[in-house]
């Protein structure tokens, strides 16, 4: 039995997680977190040297600005560049490198960018200005595409022809499906996504241990909540009987969140998608129903962009993603590429993992 715990950075609690994961860490394991929030949690609070040298943690691919495929990007830049189109987005896009630029640049050579918080705050911008077309673009896993398919739904409300969405939102399932299935790495569980999971429920990980006999614990983001799921996973290869453990109680629920859901089904259906790292993925990613197409940048704006969605030379953001390579392993890291000049966007977003490996595993730091 996990216990639960009260207290996510108390010093007691932590030493008696850490002492039954140093019992039961008898040989070496690799376990996968797929989401970027908790490489850097992880990293932040220097769990990776609290816990044994048999366990080895590796960073996944749940980061969706780094998911964010080339083409993607250079079709947001393309966006960006035409007369009388705003273009919103969330802060992290900003300095991600497309072929011909950011659109950190695009802004500074006289595009319309601009940062918002919420795809209701695009919403906004829309209705003060009624002569200018605002294009959200739309970049999350199922935690953003609820919001965004809720904002959407009150611009129909309101009638605004001036407001669309570039969506580029993708489904997380599929992606660790696709990583398990290549088999690139051997893993021996997975660090579940806290936040997606709140969305989609613990049963959307089942296909984990039906699948491929791999067990998967939902984590929350503090130090108690990894070590726990950590713990789980542990336990879990060590009996050998594969399961999906809820260790984020307070916040996911099996059945997740169906509301959030009903809001993306409304709005989205289930498309290919492609994935920086991964390619072209079945049924991994949302484009807008018959009926609310009017709201379809890609509709509205059908541009040519005039690139492959070559990668930039040298990144190897990709392998990163699928755990292949650890950051520091790439000839590129903390030397031609580095926070003030990112070559990919692995070390650009706040949930990139070169990001987290950069600012916390060169001056690790304990809680």
């Amino acid at each position: 039995m996990i216990p639960y715990v009260d207290s996510f950075r108390d010093p007691q609690v932590i030493n008696v997680l850490l002492d039954r994961i140093r019992q039961l860490a008898c040989g070496p394991v690799s376990f996968m977190e797929f989401c970027g929030g908790h490489t850097h949690a992880i990293l932040k609070f220097g769990l990776r040297a609290l816990m044994p040298a048999q366990i080895k943690m590796l960073s996944g691919p749940g980061c969706p600005v780094c998911v964010t495929s080339q083409v993607d990007l250079d079709r947001a830049l393309a966006l960006a560049s035409q007369d009388g189109i705003v273009l919103a987005t969330f802060g992290d896009m900003m300095r991600v490198p497309g072929t011909k630029g950011s659109l950190q640049e695009a802004r500074a050579e006289g595009a319309d960018v601009r940062v918002v918080y919420s795809c209701l705050d695009a919403v906004s911008l829309a209705r003060a200005h009624p002569g200018r077309q605002v294009v959200f673009l739309a970049v999350g896993f199922e935690t953003t595409a609820p919001t965004i398919a809720a904002s959407v739904l009150k611009a129909h409300e309101e009638g605004l022809s001036n407001f669309s969405v570039l969506s580029l939102l993708k489904l997380t399932p599929p992606a660790m499906d696709a990583i398990l299935s290549a088999r690139e790495v051997k893993l021996h569980g997975i660090l579940g996504p806290g936040h997606v999971t709140t969305v989609v429920g613990t049963r959307a990980w089942e296909f984990m241990p039906a699948k491929y006999r791999i067990p998967c614990a939902v984590a929350g983001f503090e130090p108690a909540d990894i070590l726990k799921a950590i713990l789980a996973l542990l336990e879990l290869v060590k009996c050998g009987k594969p399961s999906v453990v809820n260790a984020y109680r307070r916040s996911v629920r099996a059945e997740g969140n169906p509301k959030a859901r009903h809001f993306m089904k409304k709005v989205f259906h289930v498309v290919e998608a492609h994935w920086r790292g991964l390619g072209w993925l079945e049924e991994s990613g949302l484009a807008f129903r018959e009926e609310f197409q009017a709201f379809d940048a890609a509709v509205r704006f059908p541009l040519k962009v005039g690139s492959d969605g070559e990668e930039p030379r040298g990144c190897r953001c990709g392998e990163v993603l699928r755990g292949v390579m650890e950051p520091p392993q790439c000839p590129l890291f903390n030397k031609s590429c580095t926070p003030e000049r990112p070559v990919g966007p692995c070390m650009v977003s706040g949930e990139g993992s070169c990001a987290a490996y950069h600012r916390y595993a060169l001056s690790p730091k304990a809680f």
